[in-house]
């Protein structure tokens, strides 16, 4: 088999891309040390470039162009519309603005990456922890705070966060009643957090979790072995955070979490892909007159290609899916939420939701909450997603409590009232 600097030399020779992938869960600083030896190895005659590929990072080494020798990455970055430095920065540079603007509210550690909430540990209270990569703001970073998540674990842009960083962001919420880890059914956030969790409890802390796998659009992707976790994310953690609040026990609120896991659906859609600042290049490619059926939060292919549809046609397609797998009953008492994918105005939500609420009456359902806008994301990606849940008396009112945090101050009360 060949040595890498073999293969390096025959490609410089032979002008061909090589493409160099990294372990899963290997942490951050371990990749950064891998592009530095990548790029001093090549004497700076490649162009070198990391691209998340599930939890690790896959290295695509180039040659370089005659007189850009030494760029590497950055010289991707630049040539992209995005209101960044250098692609490598995007996301210590983040939560370095997210110090400066809401350091009343939260705590930024940059070694590992990790936001706390500012009156973190709270003794007796069980520390929730959530994570994942980022690109999908204001998921997570912004939803740690009172009513919500104790903590959060940026990885790099849709890369999974390490498990150093699940390790030492667990352990600085640890008020002594344990640790609940709320987790996305990716391979690499899955691989991660349970890593992690087995460290925490060989140092004797109390560990659980529950997994999100709400996306009824595939049974497995190239992220995921399962279905995918998307927006159910964002409300198991306002509800359990509200729980939390409350000082609930740890079983108790992976109990919860289980029961809002089994009591919401979701499904999601694109009209444009999105730019990864590293990769400097749209996800995929769709031509103007089609949209992706069944997107991931990472721009995975969904179930289909489709013709560009109304907004009425669009909301039917994603709503029937969902309320054909959860088998909901005329009476339920549902939430609803339209999600925007990040480059989606608010105006179109709207328009969107308004069918999927027809469409949860005309099934005889109550929508008794709502939540329409931009909550997980995928950069500037263009699309929504609809999500459905199975509320009751206990669900309502852990909706209805109040929560502070960076990107969530309240909640709509009620609409049926």
């Amino acid at each position: 088999m060949k040595s890498f600097s073999q293969s390096c030399q025959g490609a410089k020779s032979r002008k061909e891309q090589i493409f160099v992938c990294f372990a899963y869960f290997a942490p951050w600083r371990e990749t950064s040390l891998l592009f530095q030896f990548l790029h001093a190895f090549s004497g700076g005659g490649y162009l070198i470039f990391p691209f998340p590929v599930g939890a690790g990072l896959a290295y695509a080494v180039t040659d370089c162009p005659e007189g850009q020798e030494g760029q590497a990455s950055v010289a991707l970055g630049r040539n992209m519309k995005k209101l960044i430095n250098e692609p490598e920065n995007v996301v210590r540079e983040a939560l370095e603005g997210m110090q400066a603007a809401h350091g009343d509210r939260i705590r930024v550690n940059l070694e590992p990456f990790y936001v706390v909430r500012s009156d973190a540990p709270r003794a007796g209270k069980v520390g929730l922890v959530s994570g994942g990569g980022s690109g999908h703001e204001p998921m997570h970073c912004g939803y740690v705070g009172r009513g919500m998540l104790d903590a959060a674990c940026p990885g790099q842009i849709f890369t999974s966060p390490t498990p150093d960083q699940i390790f030492e962001a667990s352990k600085a919420v640890n008020g002594g009643a344990g640790v609940l880890h709320i987790v996305k059914n990716y391979t690499g956030d899955v691989m991660n957090f349970e890593l992690a969790a087995e460290m925490l409890s060989d140092d004797g802390m109390a560990v659980e979790s529950v997994l999100v796998d709400d996306d009824v659009a595939v049974e497995n992707s190239l992220y995921t072995a399962g279905r995918r976790g998307v927006g159910l994310t964002v409300l198991m953690e306002k509800l359990l955070g509200a729980a939390a609040e409350e000082d609930a026990t740890l079983a108790s609120l992976k109990q919860l979490g289980e029961s809002i896991r089994a009591s919401g659906r979701s499904m999601g859609m694109a009209l444009t892909a999105c730019t990864v600042p590293q990769a400097g290049k749209p996800s995929f490619t769709l031509a103007e007159d089609e949209v992706e059926v069944g997107i991931g939060i990472h721009g995975e292919p969904g179930r289909r290609r489709a013709k560009l549809a109304t907004a009425d046609e669009i909301a039917t397609t994603l709503m029937e899916p969902i309320l054909r797998d959860l088998s909901f009953e005329s009476g339920d008492e549902v939430l609803l939420f339209v999600n925007g994918m990040g480059g989606t105005p608010l105006i179109e939500l709207y328009i969107v939701y308004r069918k999927a609420a027809q469409i949860a009456a005309q099934q005889g359902l109550k929508v008794i909450r709502n939540l329409v806008g931009s909550y997980i994301t995928s950069l500037e990606m263009s699309g929504c997603s609809i999500t459905l849940l199975r509320m009751n008396e206990q669900l309502t009112k852990l909706w209805d409590a109040p929560v502070d945090t960076p990107a969530w101050k309240n909640c709509r009360l009620s609409i049926a009232d």
